[in-house]
């Protein structure tokens, strides 16, 4: 594969084709870009005027990504809608979007934060053993702020569920972690969709550990209860194991545990129905501890 490297205000990065980012200083001066997305998307931090703010451009052809420029183009345009309708604290704030040079691009407000899949620093196995991690470090915050912090992602799929939204491709990915504020930020959240809806890809985007078994076959109905294992294997990702999902690794108390086993469940019709319903029994059960 051919890499090519380009540098803008002596920050490096690469791409499989050259492309023009001369448009670039329209928004302000780079001080970081993200190059290694799997979306297609390449991704700015752009200071102007000493305010931060974050791009994501698609249209050139990114080092990790398997498809074609125009197919990331119509996945980041379809995405400003979402981030037009939800408005929960914890996501990023949407400024302004629009076409640009060959591709297009979306401005948000920059949140401090550390990535809790830094894919570009640490390889899988550094990811959860390197104390350097975010990861790692995620993984040894108090059990208090393990709790606010899954508080927050079920609060804004509350959200999600009301304005008519299913959770697709939401994993570590879609989260930063302030440590300096014990602040969860939600990132990533472009390939959510109107739902219900029919499987009709096979297996899903998304992260294996996390995604309920209607995301992996053709035909299948992923709706509000899809969601609904999506929070309880979020919640053994923080508390316990994802992969596994067993007892013996489960750090908080057992009421947590029974309700989190419940939403995993992969018979559909055994989980909670709804994630109002999955969130009064979290509730219940916290209250318990």
């Amino acid at each position: 594969m051919t890499v090519i490297c380009k540098e803008i205000n002596q920050v490096e990065f690469r791409l499989k084709e050259d492309h023009d980012f001369t448009w670039l200083k329209e928004y302000g001066k780079v001080f970081e870009v993200f190059d290694q997305q799997t979306s297609g998307n390449i991704c700015f931090g752009i200071t102007k005027d000493n305010t931060r703010y974050f791009l994501k451009y698609a249209g050139a052809s990114t080092l990790n990504f398997e498809g074609y420029p125009q197919e990331a183009i119509y996945h980041l345009k379809k995405s400003v809608k979402i981030y037009d309708d939800i408005n929960h604290p914890s996501l990023i704030k949407l400024i302004e979007h629009g076409p640009i040079s060959n591709g297009y691009v979306v401005v948000y407000h920059w949140r401090d934060g550390e990535s809790l899949h830094s894919h570009m620093k640490y390889s899988k196995e550094e990811k959860y053993t390197n104390p350097e991690s975010p990861n790692y470090r995620f993984n040894r915050l108090s059990m208090d702020n393990k709790l606010k912090c899954l508080e927050t992602i079920i609060e804004l799929h509350l959200e999600v569920v009301e304005k008519g939204y299913v959770a697709v491709d939401f994993y570590d990915g879609s989260l930063m972690y302030d440590f300096s504020k014990n602040d969860l930020v939600i990132c990533d959240i472009d390939m959510y969709n109107k739902g219900p809806f029919i499987n009709d890809m096979g297996r899903m985007w998304g992260s294996s550990r996390l995604m309920a078994p209607e995301e992996f076959n053709r035909g299948e109905l992923v709706d509000e209860v899809t969601n609904v294992y999506l929070l309880g294997a979020m919640s053994f990702d923080i508390l316990g194991n994802s992969r596994n999902k067993v007892k013996d690794e489960w750090q908080a108390s057992e009421s947590l545990y029974e309700v989190a086993k419940k939403a995993v469940q992969n018979d559909r019709r055994l989980r909670y129905q709804s994630v109002k319903e999955f969130h009064i029994a979290w509730s219940d059960a916290r209250k318990k501890m």
